[in-house]
């Protein structure tokens, strides 16, 4: 007896201390199953008070229960038990029974000694508390009515997030107990001296709309995932698309061609302000040049640089108008329109490959049509702008975020 309240005593210790240290916790998701129904059925032994004997594993123990958990770690249960006693063989015969109703508080072992960093499939469960009981002979008029004190701990083997194999063993001390379990003897004493075993194999059933009981959730701390959400905004900081040494968030000019020098802003470094990137410059005068000493702003130069892709017009997911930083390629086209009255230019849309493809063949037209109309408000002639619809670019790779930014943009092609 003096085991089993030092085992008590231990129990209510670590329920006490771990919902004090519980309230600063938060669930990743918050929505999970609180109700289950349990069953088990077995093998018992009765201890003392006996006259006579039940053989070593005497048959049989029913129980059923329902249970509420409160959090993932503790909770609460109502159950009812039912015993049968019968007499080893050789042993003076008798047929007695003995059922129980208990209300006990639910410890989940397994996740108070973080079980899920090692297994997700097998837990841990202790239960305590007190109930009712009553015990009768059907040879005899024996109505014997006592109280109990039950503790007992219980495995989980978890089948489905609805269902869990169990096993349970529970021992079981009465107080007022009148007679002997094989009722051939009346009990002197009328403390918590009852001892009963029972073993048990069983199911348990999750009730609830949710995928996960509270068995098995897992809770972490609210620095913890204030600290990961600081980590993940970081990352998406640190995100540089064009490759230009300049992240995403500081970036304005997100698109630069690759290898490009850029300031600390990220932009391409243009310091004779013509619209076209120094670097650049200096390699098409290089690549392009002929016996004349055509400067960049020659025609066929500046066609070649358009036309080529260098410039380019580039729309954020699912949105017809340009980004702001694509405004200085639009502009650029803008001026040497201007510059050379009888130039004309064709304006293709495309659109990446995520979502229907008719919606992305419209969206794609409808992102030309807008750059069209930034040309006609800055007086360019409409009989000068030719609308195509490229559609869907299916050049890159669909899966990767930052190359589908590569292909929903606008192109020009400049016709002299």
């Amino acid at each position: 007896m003096k085991k089993i309240i030092l085992l008590l005593v231990l129990l209510v210790t670590v329920v006490t201390v771990n919902a004090q240290t519980s309230t600063g916790e938060s669930l990743t998701d918050e929505n999970f199953n609180k109700w289950s129904i349990e069953f088990g059925a077995g093998f018992n032994k009765p201890q003392k008070p006996m006259k006579y004997y039940t053989s070593m594993i005497s048959p049989y123990v029913v129980d059923l229960g329902v249970r509420y958990m409160l959090n993932n770690k503790f909770g609460l249960k109502a159950d009812f038990g039912y015993n049968s006693f019968q007499e080893e063989k050789n042993s003076t015969p008798f047929d007695t029974k003995y059922y129980r109703f208990d209300v006990q508080g639910v410890a989940n072992l397994g996740r108070i000694m973080n079980f899920e960093t090692w297994t997700k499939t097998i837990g841990l469960l202790g239960h305590t508390g007190l109930g009712a009981a009553y015990f009768e002979d059907k040879n005899s008029s024996i109505d014997d009515k006592m109280i109990n004190f039950i503790i007992g701990i219980t495995g989980q083997v978890k089948l489905s997030n609805k269902l869990v194999l169990t096993g349970d063993f529970s021992t079981i001390m009465n107080a007022l107990q009148s007679h002997t379990y094989d009722a051939a003897a009346l009990n002197p004493e009328k403390g918590f001296n009852g001892a009963l075993f029972n073993g048990t194999i069983g199911l348990t059933l999750y009730l609830g709309k949710s995928e996960k009981h509270a068995d098995w959730v897992t809770f972490i701390d609210k620095e913890v995932l204030a600290q990961r959400e600081r980590i993940d905004n970081l990352e998406k900081m640190l995100i540089d698309s064009d490759k230009d040494g300049v992240a995403d968030y500081l970036d304005l000019e997100p698109n630069t061609i690759a290898g490009l020098m850029v300031d600390s802003k990220g932009r391409a470094v243009d310091l004779n302000n013509n619209g076209v990137p120094d670097e650049l410059e200096g390699y098409l005068k290089k690549t392009y040049a002929n016996k004349s000493d055509a400067p960049i702003s020659d025609s066929e130069s500046i066609t070649k640089l358009v036309n080529g892709g260098y410039v380019a017009a580039y729309f954020d997911f699912n949105k017809s108008t340009p980004t702001d930083s694509s405004m200085d390629g639009i502009n650029f086209v803008l001026n040497y329109l201007r510059n050379n009255p009888a130039a004309s230019v064709d304006i293709t849309g495309y659109a990446d490959e995520i979502g229907n493809a008719s919606y992305n063949e419209k969206l794609a037209t409808e992102r030309a049509n807008n750059v069209k109309d930034l040309l006609l408000k800055a007086r360019i002639a409409p009989e000068r702008i030719n609308v195509i619809t490229g559609g869907v670019d299916t050049s890159v790779d669909k899966d990767s975020a930052t190359a589908r930014k590569l292909v929903r943009r606008v192109t020009f092609k400049i016709k002299n």
